[in-house]
């Protein structure tokens, strides 16, 4: 038996006689919203929270296809939450029955040497990205939260919830692992391959630190335009022209200082290696299921640096007070709605962005 296996079972033999509803995951392209025990405290540093809002990832489209093989059939998937504390272990201090709060989708022990480093990502005791992988999810009616004291933020007053269920990841994910990992500074040339809802997120964040200029690249024309509005200074659909182009125009033939991939495929992260100057920063952000050929006979003498990795949520504090403050406006992600017994059409409409226009759907109770 697996460790998450074990995690799963263990779960869902601690579970009461309550049930609720759920998206459960049935399998490579395989789901189901159906009827489950309702999640119970495991450990004195769990929360059961009620979710109040929540949403779909483009890695919850990765574990549907296959790509995440860890992920066992029969766990609720979702990693991003606003909710209500329903009940919390003996060992909770900071979070009480009642609070509304903002649930991560990186989990934290607090105490392991990742977490003291920051790298709650990397968590050695259990923490991590969990939610929705190893353990069940969000997109339910009720999750468990593990380390609630540290893994949860409080909801700040004035501040909508679909906004800030944007930082619960794909704007921490845009900023450290495409913005902060690319090191991007000001009067940089950034270009941004993959103009889906993280790409945007760095799209977005990379305008805090005044770069020259932004170029979002894409196949999907409807998303190019979201990236002009997102804070994108060019726009190059590399299914007509070629971005390599534009960028080496811009930069008076050296190339990107900065490119971030925000796709996953091997194509993508390819033409992000061609588009970078020497002593350039390529930050992968994109999921990758399938192995990748990194070219480095043609990289090796161009003293260029690579990063990949999973966010850590470590700059949530600052983004929510930036959201809060109004210096951060993250209000534009949000395109679809729907209540939670709706969730495979949201799905669906969520997978089939070229034709639906979807950024982000969001569901509620």
């Amino acid at each position: 038996m697996s460790n998450s296996t074990a995690v799963l079972d263990g779960q869902r033999a601690n579970a009461g006689k309550e049930t609720m509803h759920a998206l459960v995951y049935g399998g490579p392209n395989k789901k189901e919203w159906t009827e489950v025990p309702k999640p119970q405290l495991l450990h004195d540093t769990d929360a059961i929270v009620r979710v109040d809002i929540t949403t779909i990832c483009g890695s919850d489209l990765h574990i549907l296809k296959g790509d995440v093989p860890e992920v066992n059939v029969g766990l609720i998937l979702g990693h991003e939450a606003i909710g209500t504390v329903e009940s919390v272990g003996a060992a909770v201090k900071q979070v009480k029955v009642g609070d509304r709060v903002v649930v991560s989708c990186i989990t934290s022990c607090s105490i392991c040497r990742y977490c003291r480093e920051g790298h709650f990502g990397q968590c050695l005791k259990g923490g991590g990205w969990i939610l929705g992988h190893l353990i069940d999810g969000t997109q339910a009616e009720f999750v468990r939260v593990p380390f609630c004291d540290t893994s949860t933020y409080p909801v700040p007053k004035g501040v909508p919830d679909e906004e800030l269920l944007m930082l619960t990841d794909i704007v921490p994910t845009g900023y450290e692992i495409g913005v902060l990992n690319g090191c991007v500074a000001p009067g940089d040339v950034v270009a941004v391959v993959g103009a889906g809802p993280v790409g945007l997120s760095a799209v977005k964040t990379a305008r805090l630190f005044n770069p020259r200029a932004i170029v979002a690249i894409d196949l999907d024309d409807n998303r190019l335009k979201q990236a002009k509005k997102f804070g994108a200074d060019f726009t190059v659909n590399n299914g007509t022209s070629d971005p390599l182009e534009q960028i080496m125009k811009l930069t008076g033939g050296l190339g990107a200082d900065v490119a971030i991939e925000a796709v996953g495929l091997e194509t993508t992260f390819e033409l992000a290696t061609t588009l970078i100057r020497p002593c350039g920063h390529i930050a992968n952000i994109g999921v990758h299921g399938a192995p990748v050929t990194l070219h480095l006979e043609k990289l090796w003498g161009k003293d260029v640096t690579i990063t990949a990795g999973l966010v850590d949520t470590r700059t949530v504090p600052n983004l929510l007070g930036l959201v809060e403050s109004k210096k951060l406006d993250v209000s534009d992600f949000v395109t679809h709605r729907f209540h939670m017994n709706q969730i495979i059409e949201a799905y669906d409409t969520f997978a089939n962005a070229s034709k639906t226009g979807a950024l982000k759907v969001v569901m509620t109770p």
